[in-house]
């Protein structure tokens, strides 16, 4: 059996949705099994299905709107109601860009009714506001005609069984996605269509997806500016020295310069967080804290004896406070 989406729907590639709706509509009013008796009408109909939200997934996905943040849609056209979700990315994802498929639930025409409500044979039911017999009290109590049902006692109508008169079914609509990159916490994503389907008399709604970043392990996001802390060796914030940072694009070795050990922030501009438009890339911020030795070997032990003993042969311009000390008490 064939599986070209396009020849089970009968449209050529690259047909506009409303096109695809068409076609769909058509195809389900023959092949739902509730209308046909045709041996193979039920895998018919899913197979339908499965080649409309195919095609749509498609059409989402390749179109630019869909995959970026629009400008605001025109508030002068009516539109059936728009749908917002939320998107989940890691800070990977939303740095670099993404494809993401996502699933959620919209309310479709019912093909059964196509979104009229009524189909089928039309049944009699009395009216509950005068039980039928097409008069009611007044508050004098004077029996006047019923205006629920204008007298008549009755209401002849045909709901349609598949929506419950509703003209509407809830549809499982998958889409694939594309995440630019450098989108941050709180931006949209408009996907222009992909709301609650319109009729002939509104146009479908749009789907809006606000970006959320998980929480990292590591960093921080500030902005765009990405903020984490590292230990280092005391040792070596003091002799300086080049030390290895972890950044979103991959590992940057820098060169720490010699001082004290103590407390040391590093800001290495454009390295952070990547930029989008008009904003620039963000800052990667290091807090360097330094880590003394907790326990010595016997080997490190005597290269620190010995490191100690070459620094108080230069007490002066090494270790001043000692060696100011040391003058004052007239330790040689």
């Amino acid at each position: 059996m064939n599986s070209d989406p396009h020849e089970i729907l009968g449209v050529s590639p690259g047909a506009a949705p409303a096109e695809l709706k068409r076609a769909y509509r058509r195809l389900a009013m023959r092949w739902h099994p509730d209308r046909s008796d045709h041996p193979q009408a039920t895998e018919r109909f899913k197979r339908i299905n499965a080649a409309y939200e195919q095609l749509l997934a498609v059409d989402a996905g390749d179109v630019e709107q869909v995959e970026t943040p629009q400008a605001e849609p025109d508030e002068s056209v009516a539109r059936a109601a728009d749908i917002r979700l939320n998107l989940e990315v890691s800070l990977e994802e939303a740095a670099a860009g993404c494809r993401k498929t996502i699933h959620y639930s919209r309310g479709n025409a019912c093909p059964t009714c196509e979104g009229t409500g009524e189909h089928g044979m039309s049944r009699t039911r009395f009216c509950t506001a005068c039980h039928g017999s097409g008069r009611v009290h007044d508050t004098r109590r004077n029996l006047v005609r019923c205006e629920e049902c204008g007298g008549r006692g009755l209401f002849t109508e045909r709901i349609c069984k598949d929506c419950g008169g509703s003209g509407r079914e809830l549809a499982e609509v998958s889409l694939e996605i594309r995440v630019p990159h450098g989108m941050l916490p709180g931006d949209e994503l408009r996907l222009a269509g992909q709301g609650e389907p319109g009729d002939g008399e509104l146009q479908a709604g749009d789907l809006y997806l606000t970006i959320i970043i998980r929480t990292h392990p590591l960093y921080q996001l500030h902005g765009r500016d990405l903020h984490f802390r590292m230990p280092v060796s005391a040792l070596a914030m003091m002799a300086g020295g080049d030390i290895d940072l972890p950044s979103l694009a991959g590992v940057i070795c820098h060169s720490l310069e010699a001082g004290a050990a103590e407390h040391r922030q590093l800001r290495l501009a454009g390295k952070g967080y990547p930029g989008r438009g008009k904003n620039h890339a963000g800052d990667l911020v290091v807090e360097l804290e330094p880590v003394f030795p907790s326990k010595l070997n016997a080997r490190q032990r005597k290269l620190l004896l010995q490191a100690n003993a070459a620094l108080l042969d230069d007490a002066d311009g090494s270790l001043p406070e000692i060696a100011t000390w040391r003058n004052a008490h007239c330790i040689e």
